[in-house]
């Protein structure tokens, strides 16, 4: 399989990756903190072909590989709002893909169900970031796909946010909603939410990675650059394993899915959202660690990749659970006849 990108491909991440430095730029990342996106923005994206990125892919020629390169800079850019929901809901909520619905969402599997059901029927208290934000809510089921209007929902009970660039509520219940996808959509949704979850994470790696090697060539100990120490090298230079490691898998993810007929998709997912889980946490930790005293103020960058890795980490599943995955599909093979 051939994994370079055409030029088509590549003129969309520069596109992106410009228009994520005009509008998520970082040299002023504190004045984000807590507040919603530009309601224009939406206009932007819609504009950019984001948003409707997966509508009709057969159609367009694009799909999710074009989805894949262009999340990964608003993972490097900490991009606001909820734009992966509106991405994913965008073949199942009229308007999403224009920009003119945003759209948040939540994953309701059988296990939440079981220990969140209360007497009336309704879903048991659960976590949504951007509900602010948000026009209506996309619930993600085992088995089907509804979507609930904003105004639909009871007020909500609170919530802090972990990533202050992710705001969340808390809803003590949620409603039914309407369905507009089968278990077969449901399936599709959340490998593809797994794909684009893992590109933003290679690219929070990447811009842990940048923020370090730009400190560790700037901040100069005993008269040279601390990027000259060993020490600081090996550092950065597991950084950018983690980071080339974890963005191959992620687009041979998003290839299998586009053209199942290279490889096992549900596969390829799992291990992509597990490799980058682990390269957007521990550089995360690693930029933190190169910025010394430093990496551990509120108004400097470090901190803010490693909180969007953790938010990120524990949305279309966590690192254990894609290994336990990936370790029952290993033990099926050898069993096997």
């Amino acid at each position: 399989m051939q994994f370079r990108l055409d030029e088509d491909q590549l003129a969309m991440r520069d596109a992106v990756r410009a228009f994520c430095a005009d509008r998520f730029g970082l040299a002023d990342i504190t004045a984000r903190d807590g507040k919603p996106t530009d309601p224009g923005l939406w206009a932007a994206l819609a504009e950019l072909g984001v948003l409707g990125v997966l509508v009709d892919e057969a159609g367009s020629g694009i799909g999710i590989i074009e989805a894949a390169i262009a999340f990964e800079q608003f993972g490097e850019h900490l991009a606001g709002g909820p734009v992966l929901w509106s991405t994913l809901a965008a073949p199942f909520v009229p308007g999403a893909a224009g920009g003119r619905v945003r759209v948040a969402g939540v994953e309701l599997t059988g296990t939440d169900l079981a220990n969140a059901e209360p007497a009336d029927g309704t879903n048991g208290s659960l976590v949504v970031e951007h509900a602010d934000e948000c026009d209506v809510l996309l619930l993600l089921r085992d088995d089907r796909v509804e979507v609930c209007p904003r105004a639909g929902l009871p007020p909500p009970v609170g919530g802090t946010p972990l990533d202050p660039l992710t705001p969340v509520a808390v809803f003590p219940h949620i409603p039914a909603g309407q369905v507009v996808g089968t278990a077969a959509d449901a399936r599709r949704l959340r490998r593809s939410g797994e794909i684009l979850s893992a590109a933003l994470l290679v690219g929070v790696a990447q811009g842990a990675l940048e923020t370090a090697r730009g400190y560790a060539l700037e901040r100069v100990q005993f008269g040279v650059p601390i990027g000259s120490f060993q020490a600081v090298k090996h550092l950065l230079a597991d950084m950018y394993v983690r980071v080339e490691l974890a963005r191959t898998a992620t687009y041979a993810a998003a290839a299998i899915a586009a053209d199942p007929r290279a490889g096992d998709p549900d596969r390829a997912a799992n291990t992509a959202k597990l490799l980058a889980g682990e390269a957007g946490i521990a550089n995360g930790r690693a930029a933190v660690q190169v910025l010394g005293g430093m990496g551990f103020t509120w108004d400097m960058l470090p901190h803010y990749f490693l909180k969007r890795a953790w938010v990120l980490e524990n949305g279309f599943g966590t690192a254990s659970w894609h290994a336990a995955r990936l370790g029952a599909a290993v033990g099926d093979e050898v069993t096997a006849p």
